[in-house]
């Protein structure tokens, strides 16, 4: 598919090949660059493998480059704020300052027609075996529902588009949340069973396909089901990993905590707790690789501190560098993260014995110490001391080091974080989905023996049935799942759950004016709570309950001319909005 140039004057969805120029047949016909037009491409195995290798390499936007997909995902939640776009506000329908709150719009939809690609051509060929065409199939199915749960969950209702698009199509339809959700899963339970046991890095697994569908039953509020498919990952072949392993494992200032995240550790054979992991490395040639930047996303600007003389008191560049890498502040931790969240009654934090919040595996600000020669601190500890208070928080707060530490492995380093591999899925999250499953089914025993499953392996006390809430284990996934899950989408997910069930006041027909997850994130994150300053680019920090869900790009809308494509509630345009379709036709 990389080689096919389409010619296209206006898309609705990139990935559709949507066009406002209908009547325009030339951009219909393709002009390959040289042999590898769709019908010479999937007519064998190997043909329908090549496409799958793209969509594996699609999942890469979620964790690798700066402000990345799951990155953007902790800006609008309880743990941080986007510090270059803490103002919500400015995200629009039609602003091109929405990074990536819009823009992943239509990539996604790219990745969506790839899997539609092979779904509408794998019966064009005469399979010599069934089991071979189901396991391809099912992958498919697998990388479209990890999308779909993605869009509804940043989106809310948007357009099902279930097969290949071959001409121009101006009639695009919303699609409830629910019925994308019906759909799915429907996929996933039919897919779960023809995937492979075990695969290479990258390739979703049966226990990949189980973890998924462990996610849309619970946002489908089917909790036994939920239980069901996490206890066959829970009961796989997986492992929490316990012990010291890899290549630090004979560092003895070191820990488990810290060998789990080191990204040439991911998908060693003897990390067990691997479920999925994307691969990336420095030595693979161009195209094929891509810096995480997890330093610069989840790092503090500390570099650009200035000492008493008003001048940057470190030396940049400097080998301090090469140990605790480059911050840029992209995203900025909020206080709850940094230290409320690992402390005892008294938040006192610095006594907890949790491996997640050890000091050998965080870097506190006051441990940094001015550098640069002639500097009236030279040598001293880095002070709050800017002549103005202006973008001062994005510059300063503790951060998880054994998270960011991603050295390159090339002659010449890469501060703001260098190539490595990344967790897609891992057990750990597993177990507190089902932690989650027994919390709404009120079997709280089991949800507190779940979580204890993932505390016990930080060495972090032990909690019982009565300690167990909604907010207990969505904090248990912040100190787990910092810098990994899509945060944003999970916390979108149970308020749904919540809506749905009308518990504490909350309900779909209001979802966009109160909602657990504005609650949460106004309770317990200060920057949004308590927003002191002026921030990059003269912004304040605000957020609102209708971002929940973000925008619709404008140009989608408007360029459908023959259908409806709804706006969110809350953003310019939604006044228009028609019942969005309750089923999905075949």
């Amino acid at each position: 598919m990389r080689h096919l140039k389409i010619k296209i004057t206006r898309i609705i969805l990139t990935v559709t090949m949507l066009v406002q120029a209908a009547c325009n047949k030339e951009w219909l016909e393709p002009e390959p660059l040289s042999f590898f037009a769709p019908g010479n491409v999937y007519v064998n195995e190997a043909g329908f493998e090549s496409l799958l290798v793209t969509m594996r390499k699609s999942l890469k936007a979620e964790f690798y480059g700066q402000f990345n997909y799951s990155t953007a995902e902790f800006a609008p939640s309880d743990l941080a704020i986007a510090g270059y776009v803490p103002d919500f506000s400015i995200n629009t329908p039609t602003s091109s300052d929405r990074v990536p709150y819009g823009t992943m719009f239509d990539p996604i939809y790219r990745y969506i027609k790839n899997a539609n690609v092979l779904i509408s051509r794998i019966d064009d060929i005469e399979w010599k075996d069934e089991k071979v065409k189901n396991r391809i199939l099912a992958e498919a199915y697998w990388h479209r529902a990890y999308w779909y749960y993605r869009l509804v969950h940043s989106y809310g209702d948007v357009p099902f588009i279930g097969k290949e698009l071959t001409g121009a199509k101006l009639d695009f339809q919303t699609h409830s949340r629910w019925a994308i959700l019906e759909k799915i899963k429907t996929d996933m339970e039919w897919a779960v069973e023809w995937l492979s046991v075990t695969a290479g890095p990258r390739i979703p697994t049966k226990g990949a396909g189980n973890h998924l569908l462990t996610k849309i039953y619970l946002a489908n509020t089917e909790f036994d089901k939920a239980i069901a498919a996490a206890n066959k990952v829970i009961e796989g072949p997986y492992n929490l990993m316990t012990a010291r392993f890899g290549k630090w494992a004979a560092d003895a200032e070191r820990n488990v905590i810290w060998d789990l995240h080191r990204h040439e550790n991911i998908n060693l054979a003897q990390n067990t707790e691997t479920i999925l992991a994307l691969v990336d490395r420095w030595e693979a040639p161009d195209g094929a690789r891509q810096n995480q930047n997890l330093a610069a996303n989840f790092m503090p600007h500390y570099w650009d501190v200035p000492d008493k003389s008003g001048s940057r008191g470190i030396v940049y560049p400097s080998p301090m560098m090469d140990t605790l890498m480059r911050g840029q502040g992209i995203i900025t931790a909020s206080r709850f993260y940094q230290f409320k969240l690992w402390g005892d009654a008294t938040y006192n934090w610095k006594n907890t014995p949790d491996l997640r919040r050890a000091d050998i595996n965080w870097i506190d600000m006051a441990e940094i110490k001015y550098n640069r020669p002639g500097s009236p601190n030279l040598n001293e500890r880095i002070q709050q001391l800017w002549p103005n208070k202006s973008d001062t928080t994005i510059r300063w707060f503790s951060w998880p080091h054994y998270l960011t530490y991603n050295p390159s492995n090339q002659a010449e380093s890469t501060w703001s974080g260098g190539n490595g591999d990344a967790y897609v899925f891992r057990l750990a999250e597993t177990y507190l989905l089902r932690a989650e499953a027994y919390y709404w089914k009120n079997q709280l025993a089991l949800a507190a023996a779940d979580i204890n499953k993932v505390r016990a392996r930080s060495k972090a006390p032990l909690i019982t049935a009565s300690e167990v809430t909604i907010d207990y284990i969505f904090d248990e996934r912040a100190r787990e799942l910092y810098a990994e899950e899509p945060r944003h989408s999970e916390m979108v997910r149970v308020s749904n759950i919540m809506a749905k069930l009308n518990l504490n006041g909350y309900s779909l027909n209001n979802i966009s004016q109160k909602s657990w997850w504005y609650d949460r994130v106004m309770q317990y994150n200060d920057l949004y709570k308590k927003p002191t300053g002026t921030w990059w680019r003269s912004q304040t920090v605000s957020i609102k309950p209708y971002n929940i869900y973000w925008a619709i790009p404008q140009s989608v809308i408007t360029a459908n001319t023959l259908g409806k494509i709804n706006q969110n509630i809350g953003y310019q345009g939604a006044e228009n909005n028609v019942p969005p379709l309750q089923a999905i036709e075949e």
